[in-house]
């Protein structure tokens, strides 16, 4: 059997957002494309959020969503095929927490603790995330995140940060 390919399968969760190109309908259309993920389905897409910009001042709002997929791949399958989607939207990685037409961040894959290189399970950020833990708390509102808690328990101490469900 591939090692890229589990043999159960895990609920991860998917952090979507969009500043450029119109923001709106990459994330739309990126949720969509998710369907297409190698052996895995989506589950679920939150409604889209708007929220200003983490980091640099000088750039559009941001519009934000979380996906649920459940899949059979293992985590950095999993990652690279949704910096594949980035890329096919055009993404460029020039700043840190620069304008980008697509960003798709693992946030939770099952209740998997992991840190190397290149991914970081549950994603570091999360927990102080508006953006991140709203759009969540839709779509898995009795999440336990490995590590940190209930989704609801993160949510009560995280300001909303000038987030907008729209």
């Amino acid at each position: 059997m591939n090692s890229a390919i589990r043999k159960e399968p895990v609920t991860a969760y998917i952090g979507l957002g969009s500043n450029l190109d119109d923001p709106i309908e990459q994330v739309l259309t990126a949720c969509g494309e998710l369907k297409q993920l190698t052996e895995s389905r989506l589950l679920a897409c939150s409604s889209l959020y708007r929220s200003p910009p983490m980091g640099p001042a000088d750039q559009p709002d941001y519009i934000n969503a979380v996906a649920a997929v459940e899949t059979y791949l293992e985590p950095h399958p999993l990652l690279a095929e949704l910096q594949a989607i980035e890329q096919q939207h055009g993404r460029k990685r020039e700043r840190r927490w620069g304008a980008r037409t697509l960003d798709m961040d693992l946030l939770i894959y099952g209740d998997r603790v992991l840190s190397d290189a290149t991914l970081t399970l549950p994603h570091p950020g999360l927990a102080e995330r508006a953006f991140v833990l709203y759009p969540l708390q839709q779509i898995a509102q009795s999440l336990i995140v490995p590590g940190l808690g209930s989704v609801d328990s993160l949510v009560t101490r995280c300001p909303l940060n000038g987030l907008e469900k729209i």
